[in-house]
């Protein structure tokens, strides 16, 4: 993770419940793609989801059947995902240095949070965790570019703000660790208060970035211009890379 990222990783306590109440889950046919590219039955699996946060994806895999164990490094977060999920267990820990014993996991799971870790440790760690024949999931909520309006917000913000201000890192294959790429498009319908809700949940945003709060209310009055009936439809490509263990191995550089 960059050095300038740190205080945007530690912005997320202070927003946990608005996180979880804002920021979009996920469409059901990514569960199906975790499974066919993983060759992991979910149901009975032994899953880690690291950088939990509000437990959107443990919920996503709970359903699943899946038996899963939370990673979240933050106070905030975690004590938002005991909130939401008491019944499963949630361990303090981050991805460079994860609590679980060799070949102990089926699936090591990263919703959105990836790129809060550094590769160089993260990756070694995900090889010794896993069992033969486990899986590295690693995916994420982008927004669709192709969507026009969508597209011109976000020029909007890298102008104002600079580009970048969206981090998130995909996975790169080495180190023993081979990606295959999954693209799932998705949709859904919410106000225009809720979308912008939930892009204040963005470490951008919850840093405090100079004329971030003018912004985003000048961002409300161009989309109720925009959609008049005061809703829009958020448009995502959830990104999902999976990595079997077993496959030949590279050096980590």
């Amino acid at each position: 993770m960059a050095d300038g990222s740190v205080e945007r990783a530690r912005s997320f306590g202070v927003a946990a419940r608005r996180y979880g109440d804002h920021r979009p889950s996920y469409p059901d046919a990514l569960a199906d793609a975790l499974e066919e590219v993983s060759g992991v039955a979910l149901r009975g699996a032994r899953v880690a989801d690291v950088g939990a946060g509000t437990g959107i994806a443990t919920g996503l895999l709970c359903a699943r059947g899946a038996k899963v164990v939370g990673v979240e490094p933050g106070a905030g977060m975690a004590a938002e995902f005991r909130r939401r999920h008491p019944r499963v267990p949630l361990v303090r820990g981050d991805g460079d240095r994860l609590p679980f014993a060799s070949g102990s996991l089926d699936l090591l799971a990263y919703a959105q949070s990836w790129h809060w870790t550094d590769p160089a440790r993260s990756g070694p760690e995900a090889l010794r965790v896993l069992r033969p024949g486990g899986a590295l999931a690693v995916w994420s909520n982008d927004p669709d570019v192709g969507v026009e309006w969508i597209a011109d917000q976000q020029a909007r913000i890298e102008e104002r703000f600079g580009p970048g201000w969206y981090i998130n890192e995909h996975p790169r294959s080495q180190g023993g660790l081979e990606f295959t790429t999954r693209l799932l498009p998705w949709s859904r319908e919410i106000t225009i208060d809720a979308h912008l809700a939930k892009l204040a949940t963005h470490s951008l945003f919850l840093v405090g970035r100079p004329g971030s709060g003018d912004f985003l209310s000048a961002e409300r009055e161009r989309l109720r211009v925009l959609f008049p009936g005061g809703t829009v439809q958020e448009h995502y490509v959830v990104d999902l890379r999976i990595a079997r263990v077993g496959q030949p191995k590279r050096p980590w550089t």
